[in-house]
C-alpha cells in the first residue's frame, strides 16, 4: 500500500511574488526615472550637493529595505542593491548633463546598508 502524504512540499505562492517584488521593481523604476532627468539641481548653491547626496542615501535605503524584505537575506539584498547602484551610475553616463560616479555608488551602498539595518531593527521591535 502506497501512502501519500497530503503535506505540501512548497508553500502556496499565489500573489506573494507580486506582493513581495512589485514594490522593489516600482522603487527601482522611480530611481531610474530620476536618473534620466538631465538636471536635478535645487538652485541652493552649496546645499545642492549635500541635498543630492542625502537623497541618494535615502532612495537607496528604501531600496535596501525593500530588497531585504523580498529576499529575506541581508547579504543578497546588499549585493543586489549595490549592483543596481552601479547600473544606475552607468545609466547616468548616457544622460545629457549627468555623469556616473564611483563616489555615488559608495553613497548608495551606504544607503542600502542603512535600509537593511532599519528593516531589521523594525522587525526586531515588532517581534519583541
Amino acid at each position: 500500500m502506497l501512502l501519500v502524504s497530503e503535506r505540501a512540499y512548497h508553500r502556496a505562492v499565489a500573489g506573494s511574488f507580486a506582493r513581495t517584488w512589485l514594490p522593489v521593481v516600482a522603487w527601482a523604476a522611480v530611481i531610474f526615472a530620476f536618473s534620466a532627468v538631465p538636471d536635478l539641481s535645487t538652485g541652493l548653491g552649496g546645499w545642492d550637493l549635500v541635498l543630492r547626496k542625502i537623497a541618494h542615501t535615502a532612495e537607496y535605503a528604501v531600496l535596501g529595505a525593500l530588497l531585504v524584505r523580498a529576499t529575506g537575506r541581508s547579504g543578497l539584498a546588499f549585493a543586489l542593491g549595490t549592483l543596481y547602484a552601479v547600473s544606475d551610475e552607468l545609466h547616468q553616463t548616457f544622460v545629457r548633463g549627468r555623469h556616473g560616479s564611483p563616489v555615488d555608488v559608495a553613497i548608495d551602498a551606504v544607503g542600502v546598508a542603512l535600509g537593511i539595518a532599519v528593516w531589521h531593527a523594525l522587525q526586531t521591535r515588532r517581534l519583541a
